[in-house]
């Protein structure tokens, strides 16, 4: 399969000039899919100059680059300062992450992350992960349903959602696509049932794989990582994630405010670079996923 049949990059020139790059630096994409961004950020080092890549989808090896200056870690970017430092790499001079599923991921049908296809609920990034969307389906507890689709899929009317999940599995276990969408048509608003279909979908999805829990411990630590002027560019598709990137490289932080000191001044350990960048129309007409796409950049401040 070739690359760019593996997931189009959305916002890639966007995204990797945001990095600002060095010819000599070392940077790393934490979420390699089809190497896209990758290959762009290759095209502008030099010699010395090296990129880490992580994914945690072995189908996603099948891309690696051929190229002494390229490692390719099969991981999921949560652990990125520990595999870093396996590395000899303790710090950075930018990281890239466009976040969510890879085109790939939403074609293979047996993956189970497209409402088009029917296939075994399963929806894991990690196709060695314990959790699949099959035993969430059937086997969280209706309170726990609930919270996952009004948190994670914004939906208000996630109460019926989950007692419909629950009273239906009674019978016999929900295993497939089709049969969760039998399952839940009838609750799902007249002229919308698209929309709220992929709003559940990406509930189940950020549930089975831990989404906003991987992304708070990968922000956190990139303070650590960047160099003084080192940068992030990160997309985002949903206001979740969005939110997260957003506050933290306001505050430092994901709640609350940061501390003033005496004359009123904060310390954060990031300054925004330029605004929001958002995917030209002309781009999503070709790649109509770029859509919800949103890029924030930011620079390491020198705040130790």
């Amino acid at each position: 399969m070739k690359q760019n049949e593996y997931h189009n990059p959305v916002l890639l020139k966007e995204t990797v000039d945001g990095l600002h790059i060095k010819e000599n630096g070392i940077y790393v994409d934490v979420t390699f899919g089809g190497g896209g961004h990758s290959r762009e950020i290759m095209s502008r080092l030099g010699p010395d100059g090296k990129l880490f890549a992580f994914d945690q989808d072995k189908d996603a090896l099948n891309n690696a680059i051929d190229d002494e200056r390229f490692t390719l870690i099969n991981e999921n970017f949560r652990y990125i300062k520990r595999f870093l430092r396996f590395h000899g790499i303790r710090k950075v001079d930018g990281i890239l992450g466009d976040f969510g599923v890879s085109s790939h991921q939403f074609d293979v049908a047996e993956r189970g992350f497209s409402t088009r296809f029917d296939g075994d609920l399963d929806m894991r990034m990690n196709q060695d992960g314990e959790l699949s969307a099959y035993e969430v389906v059937n086997t969280y507890e209706e309170a726990d349903l609930r919270n996952m689709f009004y948190l994670y899929g914004e939906l208000k009317n996630a109460p019926k959602l989950a007692r419909a999940i629950v009273a239906a599995r009674e019978t016999q276990p929900i295993k497939t696509s089709v049969a969760l969408k039998e399952t839940l048509m009838p609750f799902l608003p007249k002229h919308r049932e698209h929309k709220a279909l992929a709003q559940i979908y990406q509930a189940i999805r950020i549930e089975v794989n831990q989404e906003i829990e991987v992304l708070r411990e990968f922000l956190l630590q990139t303070k650590e990582l960047l160099n003084e002027g080192g940068r992030i560019s990160l997309i985002s598709y949903h206001s979740l994630e969005d939110r997260l990137v957003k506050r933290y490289i306001r505050n430092g932080m994901f709640e609350g405010e940061p501390e003033k000191d005496f004359f009123g001044n904060v310390e954060v350990p990031f300054k925004k670079v330029g605004k929001l960048v958002v995917p030209s129309q002309e781009e999503i007409e070709v790649n109509n996923r770029a859509r919800s796409a949103k890029l924030r950049i930011a620079e390491r401040t020198n705040m130790q």
